[in-house]
């Protein structure tokens, strides 16, 4: 059988990582930058290469070397995009998803797989999405994007994540997104037997209240304090479900806990959130705190095998091949980089459908968060010109270096 290598970016604590082991492929190498993560990684998997640093760095490792692998996949950092933070996109000295998707020019890999948060989903970077777009079709890869929810794939949150495949073109055409599977089961049917393992008498109770699906883990980020269970909405929602959601518990609600006690999660009860389960089995490192964020941050074990296991099948070539159809995402985008000078508004609003000027200024103004966007005015007219990307790419000179030095021990 044909050996399919992985090179993982970004891979945390390896929720990625054993979705795709189950779905066939080997890990070559996994780079994170987290200390605890990489030793959860090499605790679970001791013949698996960890690179411990920056991804950025080619001391840490260099892309050149592993030209030709099967898969170049990672959960590059979230908040540039997250809808709870400013939404900075290439203006966050964090984003790496321009810099992870230039990197398919050197490793030239059979398939890409990036995963984020729902924000990169939204009309705020249009113009980010359709610039990804573009240069994978200039190396000569195919891409789709997809919002996939982690309930649809038996992971008992909500969870939705936006996804990135990019294919060669002859696998493309065999490449379909994975059906969803059977519902999600409860909160309280995930964590029963873990709620009643210390002798709590209420746990039957308490799972019969916890009867819908979790709202999203979070994560969380360094730069504030230790592990709950995200913002105060997220709060509200695991209330209705009987959990305290300030802290996490150090173990499950013993004996002496009366009936209508309100438990805490443990680190263990969030992985079973999170999709790890006896299928998907894993042991996390480090303090409380850590684990929680490692297991917080993580990419569903449940997803990563089915998207896993649909590149798997794109390569095998399975099924029908489809038409494989360009994604447009931002005419305005388009029309600006296909011209080398300026651009009437007129134009612009042509090439979008669009007659309010004040919504092609809105657009313009959400363009040049991403892009440098040079406006030239004479006299009543104004015409656009598109500059160059802000986002990291791997330049030297740029001042996500600086930035990430100063920032690096809350970076997660």
């Amino acid at each position: 059988m044909t050996k399919h290598e992985v090179v993982e970016i970004c891979a945390g604590a390896g929720g990625q990582a054993l979705g795709l082991e189950k779905a066939g492929f080997e890990h070559a190498l996994a780079i994170e930058l987290d200390e605890n993560a990489c030793n959860t990684l090499r605790t679970n998997r001791s013949t698996w290469k960890v690179a411990e640093g920056d991804v950025a760095d080619l001391s840490v490792w260099d892309p050149a070397d592993y030209e030709g692998v099967a898969l170049l996949a990672g959960g590059v950092p979230c908040p540039p995009f997250s809808i709870a933070g400013r939404q900075l996109g290439a203006s966050d000295e964090r984003d790496l998803f321009a810099w992870a998707v230039e990197q398919v020019a050197v490793v030239r890999p059979r398939a890409l797989l990036l995963e984020n948060v729902r924000g990169l989903s939204m009309p705020r970077f249009t113009g980010y999405r359709q610039h990804v777009l573009d240069r994978l079709t200039q190396f000569g890869y195919v891409a789709e994007w997809r919002l996939l929810h982690a309930s649809d794939f038996g992971v008992p949150q909500l969870r939705p994540r936006f996804i990135l495949v990019a294919l060669k073109p002859e696998d493309a055409p065999y490449f379909r997104w994975p059906e969803p599977r059977s519902s999600a089961p409860t909160v309280g049917e995930t964590l029963i037997d873990l709620m009643a393992s210390n002798g709590w008498h209420g746990a039957k109770e308490w799972a019969k209240r916890a009867d819908k699906i979790a709202p999203t883990i979070v994560g969380g980020s360094k730069k504030h304090g230790g592990a709950d269970l995200g913002p105060t909405r997220a709060k509200r929602a695991w209330a209705a479900l009987g959990v305290d959601a300030l802290g996490i518990a150090d173990a499950p609600p013993s004996a002496k806990e009366s009936d209508d006690f309100k438990p805490k999660l443990t680190c263990e009860m969030v992985a079973r959130i999170q999709g790890w389960s006896d299928e998907y089995t894993w042991e996390f490192t480090g303090r409380k705190t850590s684990r929680y964020r490692q297991i917080g941050n993580a990419f569903p074990p449940p997803v990563a095998h089915a998207v896993g296991s649909a590149i798997m099948r794109a390569f095998h070539h399975e099924g029908t091949p489809k038409t494989v159809d360009d994604t447009e995402h931002d005419p305005i985008y388009k029309t600006l980089r296909a011209s080398s000078g300026f651009v009437t508004p007129e134009r612009l609003m042509k090439s979008a459908d669009l007659d309010d000027r004040a919504e092609l200024e809105r657009r313009i103004g959400l363009l040049s968060r991403d892009f440098e966007v040079e406006i030239r005015t004479e006299g009543t007219k104004t015409r656009y010109r598109l500059g160059s990307f802000k986002a990291f790419i791997g330049q030297e000179d740029h001042a996500r270096h600086d930035l990430f030095l100063k920032h690096r021990a809350r970076i997660s």
